[in-house]
């Protein structure tokens, strides 16, 4: 009995040495503290609540909740999550057009989003091609034209994709002119601007993913085409950079 007293003597001493060692860990480690220009919009306009970041609210002060725009969204993905454009529609009446090289996504814009044309292409310099396009398994926003990628992503699915034109498409759409241009699609970014004729439609603004490895070609792109990085958005956003014309 004196021998089992003393192991449960024990066990409290340790359960309170790990007790109280996880209680400085967590008081040493630091919080993640959300920006003050964060939280500003969010007094001003209430949380975010589809887009991945805080895209939602960025785009939201950019246009001052501006009713029945259109955007073009490239590299749109599920129709609700992670989207930076259906608050755009469902809250303030804007109409669009979506493309993804996930052709699975159509039926969540066929059925939720009435306002927002789908279409199912890799958007590239050229139209008219097939390119094999890799769609992986655990996370689909993660899906590239690039096999190397890929295969750093683990399993994944190969599929036949048609390419287009940003120009083609909106060309045969009969669009003159939209406001936003969302555009997220895995380091593809440089060849879908190469084949977009920006001057022609000038968008007030454009959120577009820019990493390291592309990161150059997208600033000379905008800077030949007289667009600047909004600034105040800069480090607000860890995926996107925010352009806008030149005044």
């Amino acid at each position: 009995m004196k021998r089992i007293h003393i192991l449960l003597l024990a066990l409290v001493v340790i359960l309170g040495v790990s007790f109280w060692q996880m209680l400085e860990k967590k008081s040493v480690e630091p919080e993640i503290q959300t920006p003050h220009e964060i939280k500003t919009l969010i007094e001003k306009y209430g949380p975010k609540l589809y887009s991945q970041h805080f895209e939602e609210l960025l785009i939201r002060e950019f246009f001052n909740d501006q009713r029945s725009g259109f955007f073009v969204d490239v590299g749109s993905g599920h129709y609700k999550i992670n989207s930076t454009t259906y608050y755009l529609e469902k809250h303030l009446g804007w109409r669009g057009i979506a493309i993804d090289a996930i052709a699975r996504y159509e039926k969540g814009y066929l059925l939720s989003r009435k306002n927002t044309q789908f279409y199912s292409f890799y958007v590239a310099d050229k139209s008219d091609e097939e390119i094999d396009f890799y769609i992986i398994e655990r996370n689909k926003r993660l899906s590239t034209g690039n096999v190397e990628a890929a295969r750093r992503q683990g399993k994944f699915e190969k599929v036949r994709v048609p390419t287009i034109t940003l120009d083609d498409l909106l060309e045969r759409e009969v669009v003159s002119h939209f406001d936003f241009l969302s555009m997220d699609i895995e380091l593809a970014e440089p060849a879908a601007l190469a084949g977009f004729d920006i001057d022609r439609y000038k968008p007030s603004l454009v959120c577009i993913e820019a990493h390291e490895p592309v990161l150059d070609k997208i600033l000379d792109y905008f800077s030949k085409n007289n667009y600047e990085v909004i600034e105040k958005y800069k480090g607000l956003d860890p995926l996107n950079l925010y352009f806008t014309p030149k005044k």
